[in-house]
């Protein structure tokens, strides 16, 4: 049976819950706040609003050199101004659930972003896991705090 891997990485954000909300419900953000090298582009239908139960968004992106992979989620569950999940409906894994949590804290919002996700392939998956998708998903993560604080500033102390 193939590993459930995850990933939690949070930050807090000077800005207020309202605004940092509708920045990261808004899907077409996603590519501001993905590496460039990824090509990542949002090819459904662009959606203006908010995310929403039910939502699918459709993906190109290229995570593994320079292969273009399709990737379809769906948005399964949201709380305004609380959180929201997205599930990977197609794609590159066989398992992706992302929950992206919003909480009011002095200073700002502290987002906290949580991904279980499984591999396919058995035993080869497991190997690229710890060759590169591990990897690659903690920088992903990082790129994404920098970007974030270049957009929203830098935390409060």
């Amino acid at each position: 049976m193939a590993s459930i891997y995850s990933i939690q990485c949070t930050q807090v954000i000077p800005a207020p819950l309202e605004e940092v909300w509708n920045y990261f419900s808004n899907p077409a953000n996603l590519q501001h706040i993905t590496p460039a090298a990824m090509r990542f582009t949002v090819t459904s239908a662009p959606y203006t609003g908010q995310v929403y139960p039910g939502q699918v968004i459709i993906y190109k992106v290229s995570p593994l050199a320079g292969i273009p992979l399709e990737w379809m989620t769906e948005i399964t569950h949201v709380s305004y101004l609380s959180y929201f999940v997205d599930e990977q409906r197609a794609g590159p894994y066989s398992i992706w659930h992302h929950e992206h949590h919003f909480e009011q804290v002095p200073g700002g919002v502290k987002m906290t972003d949580l991904v279980h996700y499984r591999l396919p392939l058995g035993w080869l998956g497991k190997l690229a896991h710890r060759l590169f998708v591990k990897q690659q998903l903690a920088s992903l993560f990082e790129y994404r705090h920098k970007t974030v604080e270049k957009i929203f500033g830098p935390p409060v102390s």
